[in-house]
């Protein structure tokens, strides 16, 4: 089993202290591992097997648990009034009625740390606001990054070709799954589309009652397809009525936030750089994981520059920045970054094969006057210069970066 220290590190920082922790994300993409691992974890710290409670809600074993009073008499059950501290697991929580009431009443009867993990981001809305307010911390986790490729085929970065890895990276997607053998990308991508169905399925038709199923598909089939375009409902409900299918503008924005918030796509605003505000319209939508496109609708070269885009956005979100589409003027720039005291801008393309490309990349970027890193990040090898400041950089060197 991989440890996966970019998420355990935070966690454990958590162990034993006054908050639920809550792990969301998309369906496989690792969840269950990092709470098994944090389990380990504790048994290093002394603590025994008896004082750790484990559910696993997706497990038959635990079917009969679908309301917030099964789960509290069952957990009321395992944990004992003499004197330890107990350890509550709850894996994909969701899938019992009221849930957040048990958990509230863990924290209040119980001498427990309380670690939970959800499939769809509505467990840190209203529902769990309500009973948990200011109780709570939240650990997103993300398929795996390309430096943890490494760690996942059990080699070094020193030991082979790493623009040679990211070409299989680029192919074969992030699911931790899929690096568990040698699979062909044909079989993974029959892998990927079983977690697809399985995600669509309960975390977005069954949670928000969808009736037109067929209608999502064609939203999804549309998102994908406009990968790091500019994007709305409007435009989306527009499209559909120009292939004779009339659609309302509400209707598909709620399917593009069911979708959101089952972390199958990633919705990414427009930011003014010079007015420094958030923009409420053309935003961008992003894959969960680029396999997701290739199980849906195969591998296609003509969308490189956007499945790039996708691959860099994640590893911002994972490394803990607040993404945006920066616009400046008339000009765009694919990513601005934030966290803490930080901030990166960073553009995206596929090669730089001419002078036109170049000035249209580092364009933006130069334009921008101030002290925070700026890169340019591409798949080419041939040559790494910087423009004024601007840091031009090979995708495989920019994912491996400490920032």
């Amino acid at each position: 089993m991989v440890k996966r220290n970019l998420y355990l590190n935070k966690i454990s920082e958590f162990i034993d202290k006054p908050f639920v922790k809550v792990i969301t994300g998309l369906r496989r993409s690792g969840k269950s591992t990092i709470l098994i691992l944090l389990k380990e974890e504790l048994k290093k710290r002394n603590v025994h097997k008896e004082q750790i409670v484990y559910l696993n809600f997706e497990s038959f074993e635990f079917s009969h648990l679908n309301t917030s009073s099964d789960l509290y008499n069952y957990v009321k059950g395992k944990v004992l009034k003499n004197g330890l501290r107990y350890y509550i697991f709850l894996d994909e929580v969701q899938m019992v009625g009221e849930w957040e009431k048990a958990v509230n009443s863990f924290l209040v009867d119980f001498n427990a740390d309380i670690y939970i993990t959800g499939s769809n981001s509505q467990l840190l809305s209203s529902e769990l606001a309500t009973y948990l307010a200011g109780r709570y911390v939240e650990f997103q986790v993300f398929t795996i990054s390309f430096a943890e490729l490494f760690l996942f085929k059990n080699i070094t970065k020193d030991s082979v070709d790493i623009y040679k890895e990211f070409l299989h990276y680029l192919r074969m997607g992030g699911f931790p799954v899929l690096y568990t053998a040698n699979y062909s990308f044909d079989t993974a991508y029959k892998i990927v589309y079983d977690i697809y169905s399985s995600a669509i399925l309960r975390d977005t038709i069954q949670r928000n009652k969808i009736r037109d199923v067929e209608l999502l598909e064609r939203v999804v089939r549309y998102v994908f397809d406009n990968i790091g375009n500019n994007f709305s409902a409007k435009k989306v409900a527009d499209y559909f009525k120009s292939q004779q299918r009339k659609v309302d503008f509400n209707t598909v924005y709620n399917y593009l936030k069911a979708l959101e918030e089952a972390y199958i796509i990633h919705r990414i605003q427009r930011y003014d750089i010079k007015g420094k505000e958030i923009l409420k319209t053309q935003e961008k939508y992003y894959m969960g994981d680029i396999a997701l496109l290739y199980a849906i609708m195969g591998y296609k070269d003509r969308m490189i520059s956007g499945i790039l885009e996708n691959i860099v956005m994640l590893e911002l979100k994972r490394k803990g920045f607040k993404v945006f589409v920066g616009k400046s003027g008339l000009t765009e720039i694919d990513f601005v970054a934030e966290k803490t005291g930080q901030k990166i801008y960073v553009q995206v393309a596929y090669l730089l094969s001419e002078p036109s490309t170049i000035e249209r990349e580092f364009s933006p970027l130069l334009k921008v006057k101030d002290h925070y890193p700026k890169y340019v990040v591409t798949m080419d090898n041939l040559w790494k210069d910087n423009i004024d400041g601007v840091i031009h950089i090979n995708i495989a060197d920019f994912l491996l970066m400490d920032i």
